[in-house]
């Protein structure tokens, strides 16, 4: 948990989101992803008779060439991050000190996100949800936005506890994500995706009305892969309890694990099918993991939005 009082506000997540975004970026030179530019400042041609207040001389001096340099307003994409905070997401709430749960890797990966967008002069917005919306900014590029995103981040840090609000209601925030974020947005969504089943047909739908108002979508599928996906864990009786439900039951995993595995990975393909159909990215994001591939699965959807 993060020590308010001995740091300024939003210092801390700031500094380990660049630090983040640093490494990647070092990475990212020895990787198959070399190719991307990681000089994010943006230059276009200067014409004559401009000002050339704004001309990037040191760009001049190695290219022999006129550049202007472009700044926060020339915005290039609009992002619109969405993150589900609802109960299910704080699992696991045991953990070593360093581990993450799944909310809190959403909001480290979103914040590093977001210092790749700021390098690039690119918008960013948040919305958070639960059972509905309960925050949204809308994607400007203006610093004075940016912090009081990363302020909303910090708080869902400081989230450890179960709450009383109603469980997730995925369909009905992304339909009014859809609705009110600006036409032509990049959604990036993360979540674990996890309802009663009889709530497909609406996620569905959904999913389907983000494509139809042309936004661009990328869907992480945030889970502890070992112990949601594969139901790894050791051979004894264990209680377990529904995060959002409250509902308990005492067992021993050995005797429902295949049962398990199977309907999760028959939920889990639905969706993932859907999101083939309607061209919506489906990632699984690994708390136990790092953040490169929700740095590189952006980085590759930027490029294909602005080709």
């Amino acid at each position: 948990m993060i020590d308010r009082q001995k740091i300024e506000p939003f210092s801390r997540l700031e500094l380990l989101a660049k630090q983040v975004v640093e490494g990647f970026i070092t990475g990212l030179h020895r990787s198959p992803f070399h190719g991307f530019s990681v000089e994010f400042a943006e230059h276009r041609i200067y014409n004559s008779g401009e000002s050339t207040r704004h001309i990037d001389w040191k760009l001049f001096a190695k290219t022999d060439k006129l550049f202007i340099k472009r700044y926060e307003e020339e915005t290039n994409l609009r992002c619109q991050i969405v993150i589900d905070s609802s109960q299910s997401m704080l699992f696991p709430l045991e953990r070593p000190k360093d581990a993450h749960s799944k909310l809190s890797f959403s909001v480290y990966a979103a914040a590093a996100l977001m210092e790749l967008l700021k390098g690039q002069r690119d918008a960013v917005g948040l919305t958070l949800f639960d059972a509905d919306i309960y925050k949204h900014y809308p994607a400007r590029s203006n610093p004075t936005q940016q912090k009081l995103i990363y302020h909303e981040l910090e708080e869902l840090l400081s989230k450890t506890t179960i709450s009383e609000r109603s469980s997730t209601q995925s369909a009905r925030a992304l339909d009014q994500v859809a609705e009110i974020i600006h036409t032509r947005s990049l959604v990036i969504i993360f979540s674990d995706m996890f309802e009663d089943d009889t709530h497909l047909e609406s996620i569905f739908a959904s999913l389907q009305h983000l494509k139809y108002k042309k936004h661009d979508v990328v869907l992480f599928h945030v889970t502890d892969k070992s112990q949601e996906l594969e139901f790894d864990f050791e051979n004894r009786p264990y209680h377990f309890i529904d995060m959002e439900t409250r509902e308990e039951i005492k067992l021993n995993p050995n005797q429902i694990k295949e049962t398990y595995i199977r309907k999760v990975s028959e939920y889990t393909e639905a969706i993932k099918l859907k999101c083939g159909q309607y061209k919506i990215d489906f990632v699984e994001a690994d708390i136990n993991q790092g953040f490169d591939l929700v740095l590189q699965t952006y980085l590759v959807k930027r490029a294909s939005m602005l080709r």
